[in-house]
């Protein structure tokens, strides 16, 4: 390591990671909420030991490899400026790996959809001592973390130790996580809990958000605010079900019909939820997603978009309340910015929203399939859908599960949708 580097720890940690930063043992476990600094840390902490540890070797892995590029990629280079090292590093996207270039050590980048890619990793210099999964909550088979923790391996030169860390949001008390790693005594696993109140580098806009989300949704705060384990008992959906590599459907061209479900914003504390999905084999894909408190200036603009790019010839909204208005701008939109043309129907809605969305949630988890990395892609969606309880009335919006709703009551009265063909000079 560069004689030059020393790292004061209230400088750029900060506080609550002493003991994260300095542990040794096998498993090093991180559950946090959001904003407390857990990705930010580990990636200065792996920067920070390959250059103090000229043999080893990092090997990161997410459940989706093409996800690295935008999440510890980036992260991991941004620790090397933060340190005052970047001239040091050198971070390649074909094929996504980052060198150490004084040694030639090499942090590699693996996803959990490529088995093949991991369990059969070598390293050209040193040792694979340490891994990084990140998002770990994204991991729902325990073996397949086991096979990457067989993969670091092997004795290792006097001072050097394997390790494997993990850092993730703790949406569920029933992942295996948590049995796993914090039920459990264990000298080699060092578990602990984090959350923004621990980050000095948070902002007063920041910190007012987290104040508002203890204020008007204690649950929620409980998870994303103080990283607490999230309760399954008591909630709606008890279970998705994922698509991804290896799925049947695979290209857009598959889909019989490609479907907007949109759900606008009509109180003040409403959200807007747009829902593109692709139906195939009376199943509907979740293809993409808009879900937003933002006003309808800024809404729709951003929902015209969304059908635009997804090819969408046929989408749905209510006409209660300021739906046909919405409904009008939307195509208005699409053909002025966009010069495309979309069959926008407005619904008027007479089924109970509480019935409709209790009745309907066997479908929508077993029938609305969403890709193996929405939590990430759209973690406010994913949280509303996560963390709705069956007793309706406790919940403080309930716009994503009726978006669903809506969905599931379209496929069971027979999916009849109306497809629009490109209009002539479009």
């Amino acid at each position: 390591m560069s004689k030059s580097l020393r790292i004061s720890l209230p400088e750029k940690i900060g506080k609550g990671y002493k003991s994260f930063w300095n542990f040794k043992g096998r498993y090093r476990v991180c559950k946090g909420s959001r904003g407390s600094k857990k990705s930010t840390t580990t990636a200065q902490n792996i920067i920070y030991n390959m250059m103090k540890y000229p043999l080893a070797n990092t090997l990161v892995v997410r459940k989706v490899f093409n996800t690295h590029k935008d999440s510890t990629w980036t992260q991991l280079k941004w620790a090397t400026y933060n340190l005052s090292v970047s001239h040091l590093w050198h971070f390649s996207k074909s094929p996504l790996e980052a060198t150490y270039l004084p040694t030639g050590q090499k942090i590699l980048f693996r996803g959990l959809d490529d088995p093949m890619s991991i369990t059969s990793i070598t390293v050209e210099h040193g040792y694979l001592c340490w891994a990084w999964f990140e998002e770990a909550y994204q991991i729902v088979d325990e073996d397949a973390f086991n096979k990457v923790d067989m993969s670091i391996r092997g004795k290792l030169p006097d001072g050097y130790f394997k390790q494997i860390t993990l850092t993730f949001n703790p949406w569920s008390e029933e992942h295996w996580l948590k049995k796993r790693f914090f039920d459990v005594k264990n000298e080699n696993i060092l578990a602990i809990t984090t959350n923004y109140m621990c980050n000095e580098w948070l902002g007063e806009d920041d910190l007012k958000l987290f104040e508002q989300m203890k204020k008007d949704s204690p649950r929620r705060y409980r998870v994303e605010g103080l990283g607490e384990w999230g309760i399954s008992e008591g909630l709606l959906y008890t279970k998705f079900t994922i698509y991804g590599p290896g799925t049947e459907i695979v290209k857009p061209n598959k889909f019989e019909k490609i479907c907007c479900q949109i759900d606008f914003k009509d109180k003040g504390s409403d959200y807007f939820c747009a829902i593109v999905y692709g139906v195939y084999k009376k199943q509907a894909y979740v293809l993409d997603v808009y879900y937003s408190d933002a006003t309808s200036a800024v809404a729709e603009p951003k929902i015209a978009k969304m059908l635009s790019e997804n090819q969408v010839r046929y989408a749905r909204i209510e006409s209660n309340g300021a739906g046909d208005v919405i409904c009008r701008n939307i195509k208005r939109i699409l053909r002025e910015d966009f010069n495309y043309a979309c069959n926008i129907d407005s619904f008027h809605q007479s089924v109970n929203k509480e019935s409709k969305i209790l009745s309907q949630d066997m479908w929508v988890m077993n029938n609305l399939l969403f890709p193996i990395d929405w939590d990430t892609r759209w973690k406010s969606f994913y949280g509303a859908m996560s963390m709705f309880l069956a007793n309706f009335k406790e919940n403080e919006h309930d716009d994503a599960p009726d978006c669903c709703s809506e969905i599931a009551l379209l496929f069971n009265k027979g999916n009849k949708v109306k497809v629009m063909k490109k209009p002539k000079g479009l």
